[in-house]
């Protein structure tokens, strides 16, 4: 999945931050994962902290959404907002019933370090920088993982136990959600100065960098030091 063309900021930003994708792709989390020998202790601290970082993620993308200088903006993220909101939820709630983790468990479990810099990371960038860079710091959480998804599908057992997972990032429907935020950040960097696109692409790097600490601290089941 890429840019539309040479030029375009997602083709960019995508040839920018290759090699950090690339140690994404294969860290340990994600070779356990695809595997199907993640431990579920593991999987249950990233199941946990992926609903909260939700959350965060959906009241971002609803702030990209008031933001947003055109109706079809509005509508785009305020649907992006319900899908992660609900639809992203819904995947993980049939973990949380597999596991056990109710409600109040789920309430009382804190945010990670990653987590909480993650989720306070992109809404600072909603609150504080233009829709140009908002949007530059949300593509990554969307791209990421459908190439993420499709690279553990190709290689996942069927009998893979985190198979929900799987097909839900690897699906047709996530797939065409990334096609249309790649488009909208393209439109949205198409007449941006010089100077706005290269805090676009800072986010976009920076985001990056906490996708990568969200699935290590994941796999090191780390919490806060004190």
């Amino acid at each position: 999945m890429a840019g539309s063309g040479l030029d375009t900021f997602s083709t960019e930003a995508w040839t920018r931050n290759a090699a950090l994708y690339e140690t994404i792709r294969a860290m340990p989390f994600n070779a356990e994962l695809a595997a199907g020998t993640l431990s579920e202790s593991r999987f249950k601290h990233y199941i946990v902290q992926d609903a909260h970082y939700l959350i965060g993620f959906g009241r971002a993308l609803s702030l990209a959404a008031a933001k947003a200088p055109e109706p079809e903006g509005i509508v785009l993220f305020c649907r992006a907002a319900e899908e992660a909101v609900i639809v992203e939820r819904a995947l993980h709630g049939g973990f949380f019933r597999d596991y056990g983790i109710g409600p109040e468990t789920f309430a009382a479990t804190p945010l990670t370090p990653a987590c909480d810099h993650y989720v306070s990371y992109l809404l600072a960038t909603a609150y504080a920088e233009p829709f140009e860079v908002l949007l530059g710091a949300l593509l990554p959480c969307f791209w990421i993982y459908a190439e993420v998804g499709r690279d553990i599908h190709a290689r996942a057992g069927a009998d893979n136990p985190y198979r929900a997972w799987i097909d839900t990032y690897a699906g047709a429907d996530f797939a065409e959600a990334v096609a249309r935020m790649i488009a909208a950040t393209d439109a949205a960097a198409r007449d941006a100065t010089p100077t706005l696109r290269a805090r676009m692409h800072r986010a976009f790097a920076h985001a990056t960098r906490l996708e990568w600490m969200f699935w290590d601290g994941a796999h090191r089941e780390a919490g806060w030091p004190v």
